[in-house]
């Protein structure tokens, strides 16, 4: 074999022979995801390696569990987070952004027609417009009277202004609620994903403290036992 082959470790699960920088011991694999791996691979340790993909999907599994023990069953949603979570992809989207460029020509219209009907400048230039007109129509002859009270064809522009606002105002607010829906949505992912990713760190650093732990339990006893055995030789020497 050559001296590449030799650098290469052999993973316990797929078997295929790695750099030491794509593999991980198997001895700092968390507990958590131990019977996960165990379930199809019970010999996995014999190698003491596991490879990084091999054990991002033992996460992946052992993740889907978990939202399976607490929900019942996965959404949609849930199940976006966990491919972004195995793809390390980002869930952070523009909302508005993408809204806007799937925005038509009637759709910006109803959003113009949407603002400018509840704002201070059409309550106000509407409220002018109808009081010269019925001002108008007060003081002058009755001859030049377009509209003389009860000024029934300014109720008729009135109704008709009513009917055609209407379906713009409901148009941009069905826009709206599809946008907070939008919003709502990735709010949830974002907020789901980091719960698991907080979650995983507490998990890990409650397992690398339990190693180091372990680590000094055993450094701790080799000194007593070398301590044992410089007493023991110093006893041994006197005469």
């Amino acid at each position: 074999m050559t001296s590449d082959d030799d650098a290469l470790d052999q993973c316990g699960i797929c078997g295929r022979h790695l750099p030491p920088h794509r593999l991980v011991a198997c001895t700092v694999v968390r507990p958590q995801l131990v019977p996960i791996i165990e379930r199809e691979h019970p010999d996995w340790q014999r190698t003491g390696r596991i490879c990084l993909d091999d054990l991002a999907l033992a996460r992946h599994h052992y993740v889907e569990d978990l939202l399976l023990r607490e929900k019942g069953e996965l959404s949609t949603l849930d199940r976006s987070v966990l491919n972004s979570m195995a793809a390390g992809e980002t869930l952070t989207r523009d909302v508005e952004a993408s809204f806007d460029e799937a925005r038509g020509l009637g759709d910006r219209i109803a959003d113009k027609v949407a603002g400018f009907g509840g704002s201070w400048a059409f309550i106000l230039s509407f409220s002018v417009v109808l009081l010269v007109w019925m001002v108008f129509n007060l003081m002058v002859a009755v001859s030049d009277q377009f509209d003389p009270y009860p000024f029934i064809l300014l109720n008729l522009v009135l109704s008709s202004l009513a009917a055609v606002q209407a379906p713009f105002i409901m148009m941009s607010q069905r826009r709206q609620e599809e946008k907070d829906r939008a919003r709502s949505e990735n709010d949830y992912r974002v907020n789901l994903k980091a719960e698991l990713e907080i979650r995983h760190l507490h998990e890990k650093m409650d397992h690398l403290l339990m190693r180091q732990w372990e680590r000094l339990a055993e450094i701790q006893q080799v000194q007593l036992e070398l301590m044992e055995d410089i007493a023991n030789a110093r006893d041994q020497r006197q005469p």
